[in-house]
């Protein structure tokens, strides 16, 4: 039987989830109902489930949550095993198609009018898209759903085996990271089939994982493999795995480890042993003098770039948007990276980053506390505390933030100045505050930004702020000269001489925006006196057919090369995803700048 769920819509789920975020677990529990009054069906495709079946769903949920400790805190094992269990349930018993699970006012409804009490337990504080669903592979619920739809088998005793396979942050390199392979059941069976039965003794799994999956992408455009039989794939697949082992054991990772790193405890980090690599996934030489440093809200890697040229090498990197960690791995595969909120984070998921050189982070622009109107602007204010209290739990040597330059200089932030820099200066660190512009670094573009520097008080003597370099930064004439004329158009020499000047600062990353394009009217303006239509992003340069007179629009790769990013820089996503990244970027010229001066202070 094919069941339709209640859904609930954008406009409500959100006020409510802002609601329910202040509430006890306790509250919560007095808010669970079967249905709501804001609640809607699709037309047809299946029977309304009835109250009576969601009553049931409730309760069999509510049992799992009780012995894995519910309503009282729990523990990361236990909430992985009642992940596992979860995913079987909802799966085995809610009667959903995938069309209907592919809705996410459907696991809105579920995550807030049938199951708050459980949600908010299972993510204590949670961000939006935990609950409201935005990002399925994210949704405390529905993500366990689609991880049971890919790896169920429903000809075997226990359909579901599979689940215990592969910890959530392994699978997520098949489902979320690994989308053109995700998408097909009979390929990611077939994928734990085989990934079972592989002697992976003395290799690290994550890396030969991560291998055998590049490998079958590599496959994918020239093989069907949905229309081959299962012996035959596995088969196949057996081929292609060996060639990731033999791979592994001819450049063994420095990461590789004596015994196997468990997968299906990926999500704990206890098994994690990695030393500090270099950008090649080579092992780091002591005496190099290279530094290391954990990088949070990381985005598509642009302030870590900077951190790379600046003699430090990463040991984690955490955003947590998806597209921002896809194209991290898409451009620096080596570099480690985890999709979670900071708020989420507990140091104790990753002991390795203990003690690291430097902790640093391009954080949310926050707003002040006069200036706040909106529950979702306090999300901000959240990264802000779990940044400094992480700052406070690893002990790294020295902490690097960039935010808004009102944070540094607006009175009505000095309480949050004076609250930062007193919770760090009880754990030893001295703190300075400093506005940089971009274009004094050699950036087409004037954009300032708000830094935090704040370093162990031994190291704090040394540290100076890095001065502004005596040339010209070059003119977006310059920068974007080659691409503008690169398929023919015969304006371009015209624009260029006319775009002689650096670029306002790149807006228009809000995710509470909509789609892409140069911000507000008045940096439209600005970019209109460079001859740039900023009212959206072009697709690709203008061409031979496009008028000498008219505005072109900027594409998402000339934005990246107006932030500096290098030029074959890939982004994950649709275009307002890609440009967004782009858009909260920090240059990777000033990064590199204040990098070299936080360096050049722990070096002494």
């Amino acid at each position: 039987m094919t069941f339709l769920y209640p859904r609930l819509l954008a406009e409500q789920a959100k006020p409510l989830f802002e609601e329910y975020s202040g509430l006890t677990l306790a509250e919560l529990s007095q808010r669970v109902a079967m249905t709501h009054e804001s609640s809607v069906y699709v037309a047809t495709g299946g029977d309304r489930i009835s109250t009576t079946r969601l009553t049931e769903l409730r309760e069999g949920v509510l049992d799992l949550a009780k012995r894995g400790g519910f309503p009282n805190r729990s523990d990361r094992v236990s909430n992985a095993d009642f992940d596992l269990q979860l995913a079987a349930l909802l799966h085995a018993e809610m009667g959903m198609v995938p069309a209907e699970a592919a809705s996410r006012d459907v696991w809105a409804f579920l995550a807030l009018v049938v199951l708050p009490d459980v949600s908010f337990w299972r993510y204590p504080q949670p961000p939006k898209d935990r609950v409201l669903g935005t990002d399925l592979t994210r949704h405390v619920l529905g993500r366990l759903w689609w991880r049971a739809q890919l790896v169920r088998s429903p000809g075997d005793s226990d359909p579901y085996h599979a689940l215990n396979i592969l910890g959530e942050a392994a699978f997520d390199q098949i489902y979320a990271r690994r989308a053109a392979l995700g998408g097909s059941p009979h390929l990611v069976r077939a994928i734990l089939r085989v990934w079972q039965g592989l002697d992976l003794t003395g290799l690290n799994e994550r890396e030969t994982l991560r291998d055998f999956l590049k490998r079958l992408l590599r496959l994918a455009p020239f093989v069907l493999f949905d229309g081959i039989e299962e012996r035959s794939l596995d088969e196949e697949l057996r081929l292609v795995a060996q060639e990731s082992l033999d791979a592994q054991q001819r450049t063994p990772h420095p990461d590789s480890v004596p015994q196997s790193v468990s997968l299906r405890n990926m999500d704990t980090g206890t098994d994690r042993t990695d030393p500090a690599t270099d950008s090649s996934g080579r092992e780091a030489p002591v005496e190099s003098g290279r530094l290391t440093f954990v990088e949070i809200c990381a985005g598509a890697g642009a302030q870590a770039l900077g951190l790379e040229a600046a003699g430090f090498d990463p040991v984690l990197l955490i955003d947590s948007k998806a597209d921002a960690c896809f194209t991290i791995d898409r451009n620096r595969p080596a570099w480690d990276v985890v999709c979670i909120d900071v708020v989420q984070f507990r140091p104790d998921m990753r002991p390795d980053i203990m003690g690291v050189d430097l902790l640093s982070g391009g954080l949310p622009r926050v707003k002040s506390l006069a200036a706040v109107a909106r529950p979702e602007d306090a999300d901000e204010r959240r990264v802000l505390r779990a940044a400094v209290s992480l700052a406070c739990h690893i002990r790294p040597k020295a902490v690097l933030f960039e935010n808004v330059p009102d944070l540094v200089l607006s009175a009505n932030f000095e309480p949050d100045r004076k609250w930062i820099e007193s919770e760090l200066a009880d754990y030893g660190f001295r703190s300075c505050w400093n506005v940089l512009n971009a274009a004094d670094f050699g950036v087409p573009q004037n954009r300032s930004s708000g830094f935090l520097v704040a370093l162990q008080a031994p190291f704090f003597p040394a540290f100076s702020w890095p001065l502004p370099s005596e040339l010209p930064p070059p003119t977006v004439g310059q920068v974007l000269g080659r691409s503008m004329a690169s398929r023919g158009w015969k304006g371009a020499e015209q624009w260029i001489k006319s775009a002689d000047r650096v670029a306002p600062a790149l807006v228009g990353g809000s995710d509470r925006r909509g789609g892409a394009d140069l911000g507000p009217t008045g940096s439209k303006k600005a970019w209109s006196t460079l001859g740039v239509n900023g009212n959206s992003l072009g697709d690709e340069p203008p061409g031979a057919d496009f008028p000498s007179d008219e505005q072109p629009k900027l594409t998402v790769e000339q934005a990246a090369m107006i932030q500096g990013f290098p030029s074959d820089w890939e982004f994950s996503g649709g275009k307002t995803s890609r440009y967004r990244q782009v858009g909260h970027a920090m240059p990777p010229p000033l990064a590199a700048a204040v990098g070299r001066a936080v360096a050049a202070a722990l070096r002494g």
